[in-house]
């Protein structure tokens, strides 16, 4: 095991590279500066500014620096906020961001799967049809539409919870933001569950253990399950990394302080290292979690060897 993931460690080396390069250049190449105000600085003064940030140079010159910084931990300073680094930025910010895709994808995990199961129990059933109807009323349906929705019924109407706000990660502030989010990803789970379970409910090794007279929730809790939802561990890698980084849209609508608004605000501006370094964050963080999928796989299944 020690060997896989040490050799999937490296492999993650020149794939952040090339993040790290591709994004450089890409935000280089995009018009406009950090500096670009309604009011035009000096040419003084913006030589002076480019100075500071070592913008001066060549943009070869740039990347060398920037990739030595990153190696050695250093994401640089914000070009927009004064007197902050781009770390303090992210861990000023991630907790929001963290606590949502945490509290979403848990509460999409638990209702996904067992919405999952009950729909290939009942294939073809009220049951099964009633489940893949809100399945793909969950995967077709934006977020940019069930978040205003949600906001008129149960927040401008009823009045249960608030519309907006963070107010320090108050359950209540909780509520709409994370159902939101949850709700695409309980159609998605809920849809692999139940095709995988269909698979495995039709296996040769679940007809020879019915045939023992196994109690069907045995059946099916403890044999059927595990294989059934390895489909769905390889998704949640790069889904887990997707929420637990911010969503722009809810976080826009609900007046959240995440890292995906926070995110957008930065491209805007032109806040290069900002941008940089969330575009990092979250690069590592798939490898990260694909890593801990590809190890689970091989927990769940006993054919899956890491060598």
């Amino acid at each position: 095991m020690f060997r896989f993931i040490g050799r999937r460690l490296l492999v993650a080396i020149p794939t952040l590279f090339l993040v790290v390069t591709i994004a450089f250049f890409m935000m280089r190449a995009a018009p406009g500066s950090p500096f670009d105000m309604d009011r035009k600085l000096s040419p003084e003064i913006e030589k002076n500014v480019l100075a500071k940030y070592g913008m001066n140079k060549p943009v070869g010159a740039q990347y060398l620096d920037y990739l030595a910084g990153v190696a050695h931990g250093d994401l640089g300073p914000s070009l927009k906020y004064k007197d902050k680094s781009v770390l303090a930025i992210l861990k000023e910010n991630y907790p929001v961001s963290l606590t949502l895709g945490l509290s979403a994808i848990l509460i999409a995990g638990v209702v996904g799967v067992s919405l999952g199961v009950l729909a290939a129990l009942r294939q073809n059933g009220s049951v099964d049809y009633g489940v893949m109807t809100v399945a793909i009323l969950g995967v077709c349906i934006p977020t940019f539409v069930t978040a205003p929705l949600l906001v008129l019924v149960f927040a401008a109407k009823l009045g249960w919870v608030p519309s907006a706000g963070w107010n320090d990660g108050a359950l209540v502030n909780l509520v709409l933001p994370v159902t939101v989010l949850a709700l695409p990803q309980i159609a998605i789970i809920s849809r692999l569950t139940r095709a995988g379970m269909i698979e495995v409910l039709h296996s040769n090794y679940v007809r020879t253990a019915r045939a023992k007279g196994l109690p069907e929730r045995r059946i099916v809790m403890k044999h059927a399950l595990r294989a059934a939802i390895l489909p769905l561990v390889s998704y949640l890698g790069p889904a887990c990394a997707g929420l637990i980084t911010g969503s722009l849209v809810v976080e826009k609508i609900f007046n959240l302080p995440g890292l995906g608004k926070f995110f957008v605000i930065s491209a805007l501006q032109r806040d290069y290292t900002v941008v940089m370094g969330m575009v990092i964050f979250y690069a590592a963080l798939i490898v990260i979690l694909n890593l801990v999928a590809d190890l689970l796989l091989a927990v769940l299944d006993p054919r899956v060897r890491l060598s």
